[in-house]
């Protein structure tokens, strides 16, 4: 192009701000697209999502549609916006074909994992639950499969052992944010590879029972699932099938039966996992506030060889 493309934005969460925030400040952004308002708290109060909040405080141009699909009104304000390209991340919603032909250029999609690996909603949080030692962020033009399209930049990010979900997703913000800017600043001259669908895998959307621990895994697997579900729906173990939810997991040494607590310190609360075991720093029972693990273990009388219960996934 003889001069900056004019970019849409698609995007929603704070997750998606600094890449918002990059773009505006290399280009001229034409219309912000959000998700509608959500009733939010117990007052159910209708609230912005980030996204569209930051852009009311900028005075960008707004649309939050609620739906894509057979929706002509949405597709003239795109169009109208005289968007060269729109740019998408954690925008939350399949776009279809009619909507996806209006830029010229184009939809990018920035997308948190190397694909085609982890293809789907939640790749961040698979990533960690699975235990990988590195990630990273894709730049890819998007076509109308699940994160299908062909890649244009990519870049891989180390995870470092102690994050969870929080930090790397902040990591791949920033990561995103850069390389969002290279690729529009190089719009036309990236070259398209198309993905190997034979390396596919997938992130589907975490549900809450992928939360609860699985005292049968091996502690360092017990632990990356901690870091993986660290925002939501974060580690709940049972104990006489009440609920409690933990914090600050760690792998430590120890053995014994799965779910069998073999030591209550000052440090937290020691439970043995299949092989090795899990050091508890916090503990949060249910309707209460979250205490210091050894705390909490006191005053529900837990001692050595109190059995948390033992839960497995229905679904093979």
């Amino acid at each position: 192009m003889s001069r900056p493309p004019r970019v849409a934005f698609f995007g929603s969460p704070a997750f998606a701000l600094p890449v918002l925030e990059a773009i505006r400040g290399a280009f001229e952004v034409v219309l912000v697209v959000a998700q509608p308002d959500k009733p939010v708290g117990r007052g159910l109060k209708l609230t912005p999502p980030p996204v569209a909040a930051r852009a009311a405080e900028l005075g960008l141009p707004l649309a939050q549609p609620t739906r894509l699909r057979r929706n002509p009104d949405f597709e003239a304000t795109l169009r109208d916006s005289g968007a060269d390209v729109a740019v998408t991340c954690a925008y939350g919603k399949i776009l279809p074909a009619s909507v996806l032909e209006v830029p010229r250029y184009g939809f990018l999609n920035t997308h948190t994992s190397l694909l085609p690996a982890y293809r789907g909603a939640a790749p961040i949080q698979w990533a960690l639950i699975r235990g990988e030692a590195v990630t990273g962020t894709t730049i890819m033009q998007t076509d109308e499969g699940m994160d299908t399209g062909p890649v244009l930049l990519q870049e891989a990010l180390p995870i470092a052992p102690e994050w969870t979900a929080h930090e790397l997703a902040d990591a791949l913000s920033a990561q995103a944010a850069r390389l969002i800017v290279q690729a529009l600043s190089d719009l036309g001259g990236l070259r398209p590879t198309p993905q190997d669908e034979n390396l596919a895998t997938h992130a589907p959307m975490l549900t809450k029972e992928d939360g609860f621990v699985r005292w049968t895994d091996m502690a360092a697997q017990i632990v990356n699932r901690f870091r993986g579900v660290a925002a939501w729906p974060q580690t709940t173990a049972f104990l006489n099938g009440a609920r409690l939810k933990l914090a600050g997991l760690s792998v430590t040494t120890g053995s014994g039966q799965p779910g069998e607590v073999l030591s209550v310190t000052e440090a937290g609360l020691t439970v043995a996992a299949q092989e090795g075991a899990v050091l508890i720093r916090t503990v949060q029972p249910e309707a209460r506030k979250a205490q210091p693990a050894h705390t909490w273990a006191q005053g529900a009388g837990i001692t050595p060889g109190t059995r948390l219960d033992r839960w497995e996934p229905t679904d093979p």
